[in-house]
């Protein structure tokens, strides 16, 4: 921390940014208050899949991505939900998508996107070893199956071409055998992934994360909080509340077009599945499936629809359907979740400094990638803290793209 710099600091949020936000802080010698909302489990950081997924550079705000949505839609069976009556959150969205998705656009976000992924996984590492639990991270890729030929053709070219900071690779054929052992559906074709990680523990490293900060002497409430607030308690606010971020902004006049994508789970605990299975990805029916010490979860569904709004309950008998069609090992003693990923249009994140206040600055909307980009995120954002001027790094990510494209 540079001499004459501010030297507390309010982090609003306690999700997986928030906390490597406020961990990174700390760390360059700030003093470090997390003030969050005690939403914690709707937050997507705890709740979503746990993979550390640095080959989702594509960006989702493509006209390849809308040419699909049709056959994506729930009704039509598809992982897409557009619920009639939440229209009026997810069109204005849907509007603002269009117009992020030309080409143009599309390429700069990618390689924006691009970017950042590739330093995702060192920066977990890196988080990991300073809390003393490296262990948490297995670096052991995944694996995307189809069970469509004609759409196994299409993904794995489409992979095989880019994977991002990942690389592919055939399976062998134990591995295939293994995996016809206990996948009931058939296979159609299968992808290995190297350089893909995940959290073996998620409820272990949200422990871990607040454990270390504490006892560094850190700060934590939960409470709800303005900016107005929160800037009368510190020197500088960072805005890592995740879909409660857009209501905290806009209070300073930021134009913040941010929507909840809602993601649903179902978790059996002690379920007979092999240790050395990675995340798979059942491609076809848009559901990922990651072994957790703590037992199995399946994941899946992008809902459209305000964050208070109750969860739509066919979401988990659909889940339920898929799990028992894959013959994988869930019964009815499942628990139940649903959560909101923060997502702006062109599905990059926010993270910068507020034009409008110098001593906001904000961290947000990384829509699927949020546990992916949080470790990473802290630490450019504990940088700028430090320089105070965003660099040329920042751009793409600065929240006046938005307030520009209103305009214009």
């Amino acid at each position: 921390m540079r001499s004459g710099h501010a030297k507390t600091v309010i982090v609003v949020g306690g999700g997986a940014v928030g906390m490597c936000v406020a961990l990174a802080l700390q760390e360059r010698g700030y003093s470090v208050t997390v003030v969050d909302a005690g939403t914690l489990q709707q937050q997507a950081s705890w709740g979503n899949a746990g993979r550390i997924a640095v080959e989702q550079s594509a960006p989702l705000a493509s006209y390849a991505s809308l040419r699909t949505l049709p056959s994506a839609l729930f009704s039509l069976g598809g992982p897409v939900a557009l619920p009639i009556n939440a229209i009026t959150t997810w069109l204005p969205f849907g509007f603002r998508l269009i117009t992020a998705s030309t080409p143009a656009r599309f390429t700069a976000g990618k390689e924006a996107l691009r970017q950042l992924l590739a330093y995702a996984l060192p920066a977990w590492r890196r988080r990991l070893a300073a809390l003393g639990a490296p262990e948490l991270l297995a670096e052991v890729g995944h694996y995307s199956i189809w069970e469509s030929a004609r759409a196994s053709t299409k993904g794995r070219a489409a992979w095989s071409s880019d994977a991002g900071a990942a690389t592919t690779f055939e399976l062998d054929t134990l591995t295939l055998q293994r995996l016809r052992t206990h996948v009931a559906a058939p296979i159609a074709g299968t992808l290995g992934f190297r350089g893909t990680a995940h959290i073996t523990d998620l409820g272990r490293l949200q422990s871990a994360m607040r454990t270390i900060f504490l006892k560094a002497g850190g700060q934590l409430h939960t409470l709800q909080t303005d900016l107005l607030a929160a800037q009368k308690a510190a020197d500088l606010v960072v805005v890592a509340a995740g879909v409660g971020s857009a209501n905290l902004l806009k209070s300073l006049g930021h134009t913040v077009p941010l929507v909840a994508e809602r993601g649903y789970h179902i978790d059996q605990s002690a379920a007979q599945w092999p240790d050395e299975f990675p995340p798979i990805l059942f491609e076809d029916r848009s559901v990922v499936v990651t072994r957790f010490r703590s037992g199995l979860r399946a994941t899946s569904f992008t809902e459209f629809a305000p964050a208070a709004a109750p969860p739509d309950p066919r979401k988990w008998q659909r889940l339920r359907q898929h799990v028992r069609s894959l013959g994988l090992p869930f019964d009815e003693r499942v628990s139940q979740w649903m959560g909101s990923r923060p997502t702006l249009p062109d599905y990059l994140p926010a993270i910068g400094r507020s034009h409008r206040q110098p001593a906001v600055y904000y961290a947000f909307g990384h829509q699927h990638l949020g546990l992916t980009l949080a470790a990473i995120t802290g630490e450019r954002v504990a940088d700028l803290v430090d320089a105070g001027t965003p660099g040329p790094d920042f751009a793409p990510f600065d929240l006046e793209r938005f307030a520009h494209a209103h305009s214009g």
